[in-house]
């Protein structure tokens, strides 16, 4: 997408649609610390209990059953610390700089394409936070 370009979106209340997606929730050291004051237990505690680190990357263990510990249907149980990467969703940069993954997204996604107009500066500037929180996985 280029500059002048806008976007619609608006998060429908009650939808977890994005949470339940098949892939994995990604921490920044900072994200692991919120969480972990949010719950009540140290970041070493909830490190051990419900992330798993790489040489690069911290993101969350994936329980059983769902794509993540947080998720409920009444949706995020830490949603006031939830991840960057849940926070900026769907302005990732993947999504942000590409009309058809845009679209794609949006196909369960039903906030795009409806709400607010959203200047494609601002999506960038928001999908930058994504570059910066987890520089390994936009290394070119």
């Amino acid at each position: 997408m280029t500059n002048g370009q806008t976007l619609r979106f608006s998060c429908k209340p009650g939808c977890i649609n994005c949470c339940d997606q098949e892939g994995y929730v990604y921490l920044t050291e900072q994200d692991l610390k919120n969480a972990a004051k949010f719950v009540g237990m140290t970041a070493k505690a909830f490190e051990a209990k419900y992330v798993y680190r790489t040489k690069h990357l911290l993101r969350l263990r994936k329980p059983a059953k769902s794509q993540c510990h947080f998720l409920s249907s009444g949706g995020c149980s830490i949603h006031p610390v939830k991840p960057t990467q849940c926070r900026t969703f769907p302005f990732w940069p993947e999504l942000v700089k590409s009309r058809a993954e845009w679209r794609r997204t949006g196909g369960y996604c039903p906030g795009i394409g409806h709400g607010e107009l959203i200047q494609i500066g601002t999506a960038l500037e928001i999908a930058s936070e994504m570059e910066t929180a987890y520089p390994s996985m936009y290394e070119d």
